[in-house]
């Protein structure tokens, strides 16, 4: 039982990352309807300007704060100045775009700090949280920062005049024309958001796989998944399918022998490819209805 419930929780701490990784995708996926297959880099580079903001002596929350600043206009920048242009292009040239941001940004990031792997500090320690052995302090926080800018989320989109209208804007752009909404920038701001939402998920999961130019590989996997499995449609799905696939995952590697840590990747490709054949909505997304 103690075994079960330490890799529950484990489960739950990379999950607050995919959650994170799949929001992000889900805001995009909703602006734009398409996949940001750039998101992880996105991430990994925000997580370099932090470790580098560090290295100059500023202190880790300081770095924090302005490397979510920093993200969140470097992710409106982009919109603007490649995917503004594309936005009545066919699908594959904006899927070739995403690959050339892929490639750029990851290039780019190695050519600034190089290839090789970097230690990643972390704020919470890596003790016994609460002088249990089922969690570390680390986890902990990642579980706590994660929840807390998940509500921050929840306020702003529910309460706030421009959540509200960028809500509209994704969900009913033609009416939130006719209603005075800017949805070109309304679009900008979620991809701002996006991208702010990656770099805390990069920051927080760097003590865990340590920082180097394709640290976020596998956890963009995880959140591709994690949002297929909530629903591309919802972003209340994509929280919950990251924590669902988090604890999956974990179970998964711990119980089932075949699969241990090495197959751990390959199950989260076959679950996305059996949510997309049996509910491709996802469990809280919905369905989409055209006129013909």
């Amino acid at each position: 039982m103690e075994l079960f419930v330490n890799q529950v929780l484990a489960g739950v701490s990379t999950g607050a990352i995919y959650a994170c990784m799949a929001l992000a995708v889900v805001m995009i996926y909703q602006a734009i309807d398409h996949l940001n297959f750039a998101q992880g880099e996105m991430a990994m580079f925000s997580t370099f300007i932090s470790w580098q903001l560090m290295q100059w002596g500023i202190p880790y929350w300081w770095a924090f704060l302005i490397t979510i600043a920093v993200s969140f206009a470097g992710g409106i920048l982009i919109e603007r100045l490649l995917f503004k242009p594309l936005a009545k292009a066919p699908v594959l040239t904006n899927v070739a775009g995403f690959i050339a941001l892929f490639a750029i940004v990851n290039s780019v990031a190695g050519l600034i700090w190089d290839f090789t792997i970097k230690q990643y500090p972390t704020p919470f320690g890596s003790s016994a949280f609460l002088g249990s052995q089922l969690i570390s302090t680390h986890q902990a926080g990642m579980i706590g920062v994660t929840l807390l800018m998940l509500v921050g989320l929840y306020v702003f989109f529910q309460f706030t005049r421009i959540g509200l209208a960028m809500r509209a804007a994704a969900a009913l752009p033609e009416s939130a024309r006719l209603v005075g909404i800017n949805t070109s920038w309304m679009i900008a701001l979620g991809w701002g958001m996006a991208s702010a939402i990656g770099a805390v998920a990069g920051i927080l999961i760097a003590p865990v796989v340590f920082l180097e130019p394709n640290m976020m590989g596998g956890v963009l996997v995880y959140g591709f998944a994690a949002a297929v499995l909530g629903g591309l449609t919802s972003p209340l799905g994509a929280v919950v399918g990251g924590f669902l696939m988090g604890v999956f995952e974990n179970l998964a590697g711990t119980y089932i022998p075949v699969v241990g840590n090495e197959l751990k990747l390959p199950i989260a490709l076959a679950l996305i490819i059996i949510v997309l054949v049996f509910k491709p909505a996802g469990l809280f997304g919905r369905a989409i209805v055209k006129r013909v």
